[in-house]
This record gives structure tokens, C-alpha cells and sequence, in this order.
């Protein structure tokens, strides 16, 4: 990872920033998006403390298109030459039933866990298939794989970011890109609270009984799937914490 180049979606928590403390661990150098520029200010500033990281921020949210294609346009020369794009940036909001569900929910979901992935997808692309190689990096989710109740439109779009990592493994078959889908379980992050709207204590029972995964867990993988050699892929990972089998079997112990 010496010298690569990593753009990380949703870079400010989570997964993503796991991802860039593993990756700067690793000696990459980082872009990372995000719609909160303190906390991409923030996490800058303490990689290059703890690993003279360098690296590059933007303060952009992945729904908007026009923003988006502005800024990896603008990219200095330098930055122009991505070797991994992590698409992270998403998140769930609500449980409602489809009969009950709320519009505004609907399209936050739809916009940034499937058109934002879409948007970064299709800017960089071009360029990894110009010098042919690169790496996409794509995170659905075990939500992916199986619906639960109050699931239905989370689901559906972590269903079409599986759909579209199957797809980009199709389509660029022999431009020499690599496509890794992750379908990680359940992870203590931000998530549960973004989905409760900030309701810590509600988030808070989610994780309750039971050893969750954390974001670190996750970006080891991801850092192990992509470090592979040129001939090795990774295609699909599926990820749980050992007390989970699907979103019904959960081993969790009362207190």
C-alpha cells in the first residue's frame, strides 16, 4: 500500500474512518469525502501525527452529483490517480412498514447508498481503466442478503449494491479492475443511531448482549482483500460477529 492513493466515501465514522487509520497504518496516501468537515479536519490531522499520513479531504455529500463531479475534477494532478475507491458513504433510516413509511427516509437511502455509489463510481472509473488497473471496493451489507421486518427499502438498496458489484465484475471483465463486495453484519458504529435519528439509548440496545463487529474488524478485511496480488480478486465477503448467523439467530445473552 506504500504510495497508493485510497479514496474513502463517508470517511468521518464508522467504517470509513476505520479504514483510513488502517490504510495510513499501511503507508497509503488518502482522499477522504465526507459531509462533516470538522471531523474530516479532525482525523487528517491525527493521521498525520500518528502515521505522517498525507492526505486530502473533501467536504462534499455523495447525493449531489454536480458537487461531486466538480471536485473529482478539480483534483490537484497528483490526487489524480486513484488506486482504490471505497464506497462506504450510506446509512438506514427508520423501521416503518412499506404501508407506513416515511418519503423523505425513502429517498435518503436510495440517493446515497445507490446513486451516490453510482456517481463515484462512474467519475473514477475512467481513469483506473485508462492506465488498467484499480480497485473498487464496494460495502452493501448482510441487509443485502436476507429482509427483515421494518428492513424493505434499506434492504432493497443494499440488494442493488450487491447487484452492482455482480454487475462491475461483468462489465469490466479484462480492463483489469478488481471488484470486492463486503456484506458486513452487525457492526457498533454510528449506524444504529443515524437510523434512530440520534436516539443513543434506542441505538444503544442494539448492541446489547453480544460482541458486535467493529468498524476496525471490517477494514483489516478490506484491507487484506485488496492488498492481494495483481492475478488474486476477492469478489464477495460476507462478515459477522461469531453470535450472529443472519438478522433472526443472534446469540444474545440477557444480563
Amino acid at each position: 500500500m506504500k504510495f497508493k492513493t485510497i479514496f474513502i466515501t463517508g470517511a468521518s465514522a464508522g467504517i470509513g474512518e476505520a479504514c483510513a487509520e488502517i490504510f495510513a497504518e499501511a503507508g497509503a496516501r488518502l482522499i477522504l469525502l465526507a459531509r462533516r468537515r470538522e471531523k474530516l479536519i479532525n482525523l487528517s490531522s491525527t493521521l498525520l501525527k500518528k502515521y505522517g499520513t498525507e492526505s486530502f479531504s473533501i467536504e462534499c455529500d455523495v447525493r449531489n452529483y454536480k458537487a461531486v463531479e466538480k471536485v473529482i475534477n478539480s483534483l490537484p494532478d497528483e490526487w489524480k490517480n486513484i488506486d482504490v475507491l471505497i464506497n462506504n458513504a450510506g446509512l438506514a433510516r427508520g423501521i416503518e412498514k412499506i404501508q407506513d413509511g416515511v418519503l423523505e427516509n425513502w429517498e435518503e437511502m436510495i440517493d446515497t447508498n445507490i446513486k451516490g455509489l453510482l456517481y463515484m463510481t462512474r467519475l473514477i472509473l475512467p481513469e483506473m481503466i485508462k492506465r488498467g488497473e484499480g480497485h473498487i471496493v464496494n460495502i452493501a451489507s448482510l441487509a443485502g442478503r436476507y429482509v427483515y421486518p421494518g428492513g424493505n427499502v434499506y434492504c432493497a438498496t443494499k440488494f442493488a449494491v450487491k447487484a452492482l458489484s455482480e454487475g462491475m465484475l461483468i462489465d469490466l471483465n479484462g480492463t483489469g479492475i478488481k471488484v470486492t463486495n463486503i456484506d458486513p453484519g452487525l457492526v457498533e458504529t454510528e449506524f444504529s443511531e443515524v437510523r434512530f435519528r440520534g436516539d443513543k439509548e434506542r441505538a444503544k440496545k442494539i448492541y446489547e448482549g453480544y460482541t458486535p463487529l467493529t468498524g476496525r474488524d471490517i477494514a483489516e478485511i478490506i484491507l487484506f482483500a485488496v492488498n492481494r496480488p495483481k492475478h488474486v480478486m476477492i469478489q464477495d465477503i460476507l462478515i459477522t460477529p461469531t453470535d450472529q448467523v443472519n438478522p433472526y439467530i443472534l446469540n444474545k445473552k440477557s444480563n
